[in-house]
């Protein structure tokens, strides 16, 4: 089996982070975490991107970790994984664009965690979401129950993580684990792209530091600090002139 590719697109504002291994399963092991930091910082240094995409071919958006690589670690061995993946996830949710998963078929373990890591998830009505690792002795170790819980609160996220039990994307769209489902995978492309489009009045900078506050819990820090970008002077400019605003990229 090959090992799973981690593509980078760019096209004008929108870049995509694609996962794809030929004839098998997307899986996240140390190699594939390393290729998807490098896919990251790519998109975080190209300061025309607004919006990125997080998906995957073939059948499964992400199986989750590499259970062959880590069945034979040990707790120093562990701890490295863990950190590997942590840094890896939390590089992705700090990027300053806004982040989407586009969610075919199942999300588990690490791959809901993936998920998790961006600000939006759309989903094929028929994919699975779930943290597997209790079945296996194990627990998320890549800010997973973190992530979840902060999202969803905490008792519907102790069943997922304490049961191992995936659930539908319709549940998880009860949930708000999910933000949008859509029928087929043949629907999943257009909608993440007209989704994504509903941004484009949102100046980049502002998108950044509300991300940055989300995620500090300083929003008086990032308003702030607002005052000191060209996007604020010229969305101001904009509202006085009655026109719409002319963000720099």
């Amino acid at each position: 089996m090959s090992e799973t590719q981690v593509r980078v697109h760019m096209e004008g504002s929108h870049a995509s982070i694609v996962f794809a291994t030929e004839g098998g399963l997307n899986v996240l092991s140390s190699e594939v975490l390393r290729s998807l930091a490098a896919a990251i910082a790519k998109v975080r240094a190209n300061p025309h991107v607004r919006t990125c995409v997080v998906r995957a071919e073939g059948k499964v958006f992400l199986a989750g970790a590499d259970i062959k690589e880590m069945a034979p670690f040990d707790a120093d061995e562990a701890r490295l994984y863990g950190q590997l993946g942590q840094g890896v996830f939390n590089d992705l949710a700090a990027l300053p664009c806004i982040t989407v998963a586009a969610i075919n078929g199942a999300a588990l373990g690490g791959g809901l965690e993936t998920a998790l890591a961006c600000d939006f998830r759309i989903a094929v009505k028929s994919a699975k979401l779930g943290l597997p690792e209790v079945t296996l002795g194990l627990i998320p170790g890549w800010n997973g129950i973190f992530r979840l819980t902060k999202l969803i609160g905490p008792s519907p996220a102790k069943r997922l993580f304490l049961s191992g039990t995936p659930i539908t994307a319709e549940d998880a769209f009860g949930l708000g684990l999910v933000d949008e489902i859509v029928n087929s995978a043949e629907d999943l492309d257009a909608r993440v792209s007209t989704f994504c489009k509903g941004f484009k009045k949102a100046a980049p900078a502002a998108v950044t530091l509300a991300k940055r506050a989300m995620r500090d819990g300083d929003d008086l820090q990032a308003f702030v600090d607002c005052f000191a970008t060209d996007d604020a002077k010229e969305g101001m400019k904009a509202f006085f002139e009655k026109r719409s605003a002319s963000w720099m990229e």
